[in-house]
């Protein structure tokens, strides 16, 4: 994929100022299993809120995860998997990087979190950081909404925008939605080579999409 090619290219390179954007932007990028869409907002201090969404290809529960860095440093991550068996973790951290706090509910029971998993969440969540730094960096913007039928989509912001999809995208888009008669939820990455579609479905994701103002 040519954005997994430019997150590799950039994080082997550095990741170049993003300080031209918005403070609050939206990327993602396909991974091996799913889509991750990602919101983030830069705030003073360094301090940073993200937000990842883990879309299954399979069609499972999605997975939502919040990381909160202040002066640079991981304060906090939330994780939230809903679903038959829903599985929330919260941990938070002091300056020094050093666990305060940490809560696990597993399908309602309490469970115990271990220190190896504590390090996989905060390297995931420097992982994390790092991609979206590298996306932002390419210029890789995510973009959601309706798709009007006509090659336009009404975005969850409530602009109508006309994404560059290849014939092939513009075909499979078109054959879903008039085949279930229902609207067609778009989620797609804008970036300098294009355009790349990362999900489409029934859902109305724009439900529950990130405000600035809330966020």
């Amino acid at each position: 994929m040519k954005i997994l090619t430019l997150i590799l290219s950039v994080l082997l390179v550095g990741c170049s100022s993003h300080s031209s954007l918005p403070d609050f932007t939206a990327s993602g990028y396909l991974a091996d299993r799913g889509v991750v869409r990602i919101w983030r907002k830069n705030s003073d201090r360094d301090s940073v809120h993200m937000m990842t969404v883990f879309t299954p290809f399979s069609g499972g529960t999605a997975d939502v995860t919040h990381y909160n860095w202040v002066d640079g440093k991981l304060m906090s991550i939330a994780r939230q998997v809903k679903g038959d068996q829903p599985d929330d973790v919260t941990l938070r951290f002091n300056a020094e990087g050093k666990l305060s706090f940490m809560q696990r509910q597993l399908a309602g029971q309490r469970q115990a979190v271990s220190d190896e998993t504590v390090a996989l969440y905060q390297f995931d969540a420097g992982r994390m950081r790092d991609i979206s730094d590298a996306l932002l960096a390419g210029r890789i913007m995510l973009h959601q909404g309706h798709w009007l039928g006509d090659g336009r989509v009404q975005s969850c912001e409530g602009t109508i925008l006309t994404p560059d999809f290849d014939a092939a995208t513009r075909q499979r888009i078109s054959q879903m939605w008039m085949r279930d008669k229902q609207a067609t939820m778009l989620a797609w990455l804008e970036g300098p080579d294009g355009n790349e579609l990362l999900l489409q479905g029934q859902a109305d994701d724009c439900q529950w999409q990130p405000r600035e103002a809330t966020f």
